[in-house]
Formats: C-alpha cells, sequence, structure tokens
C-alpha cells in the first residue's frame, strides 16, 4: 500500500536527517572519526530509502497493468 511505503520512506529519511545533525552537533566534539562515520552511513541511506519507497507491493497496482473486470484480477 502506498502509505506503507511512504512512511518506510519518511522513517529512512529521518534516520538520515538525525544522522547528519548528531554527527556535526555534538559526535564531532567527542571524536571527529566517529562523526565522518555517521556521515558516511547517512549518506548510503538516501538511496536505500529510494529503492524501498519505490518497491512495489503485492497489492499495488503498477502503471503498466490493465485492470480486468471480468476476472477481478489485473492482466500484464
Amino acid at each position: 500500500m502506498y502509505a506503507r511505503r511512504r512512511k518506510r520512506y519518511f522513517v529512512l529519511m529521518t534516520t538520515c536527517l538525525v544522522l547528519f545533525v548528531s554527527a556535526w552537533a555534538f559526535v564531532r566534539l567527542i571524536s571527529v572519526p566517529a562523526a565522518v562515520g555517521l556521515c558516511v552511513a547517512a549518506l548510503v541511506i538516501p538511496p536505500i530509502a529510494a529503492i524501498v519507497g519505490n518497491r512495489r507491493e503485492p497489492d499495488d497496482r503498477w502503471f503498466d497493468e490493465d485492470w480486468n473486470p471480468d476476472r477481478d484480477t489485473y492482466r500484464r
């Protein structure tokens, strides 16, 4: 369902934002290599979030499928 995918995307991007902000707000005061490591981890998250946000759920209607009202199913 669209709402489920949207929620997963939102959670991943929020995690990314929290990692960036925490890395340079207070982790850098303790350890610069740890802050850089958090930023590298945060850089990996947006492509994963895009894949998760665009992944098709089993009950989703996709753009290249036609609705077949006689059989109450989708055709490919």
